[in-house]
């Protein structure tokens, strides 16, 4: 997995296997979990839960590793989403940015962008 940060935006760009992007997923389940990863600024995710309400994406900077920290239903809607992202079978990706009434994630989250194992844009099929 690779993980990216992009301070001027806060935003994590995730980049991942199918694999990674579930185990990912498995650790949101359980609300415990520590996955390192060989790639980019950032050294390895740690999911905590907690009460809530929601979720809260922050980037611990000291030890280069996003946090995430919530309730079971926030973490299983987010597991949803990134085992969604490990099983498309045509590319794109997924932003996950905090809006005002979002049914999950708690404001002041840093953004994330999950990118399908097969590429960040959607493949074109040719027309039939």
């Amino acid at each position: 997995m690779k993980l990216s940060w992009d301070s001027r935006y806060g935003e994590v760009d995730v980049d991942g296997t199918a694999e990674e992007l579930t185990a990912l997923a498995v650790a949101l389940e359980a609300g415990e979990g520590h996955l390192t990863v060989s790639e980019g600024e950032l050294t390895g995710v740690e999911v905590v839960g907690t009460d809530g309400p929601g979720v809260m994406i922050r980037v611990d900077a000291g030890r280069r590793v996003p946090v995430v920290l919530g309730d079971a239903d926030g973490r299983e809607l987010l597991a949803e989403g990134l085992r969604e992202m490990a099983s498309a079978d045509d590319g794109g990706h997924w932003h996950i940015d905090h809006h005002p009434g979002h049914a999950w994630l708690a404001e002041g989250s840093v953004a994330l962008v999950v990118n399908s194992p097969l590429g960040g844009m959607p493949l074109r099929r040719k027309r039939s």
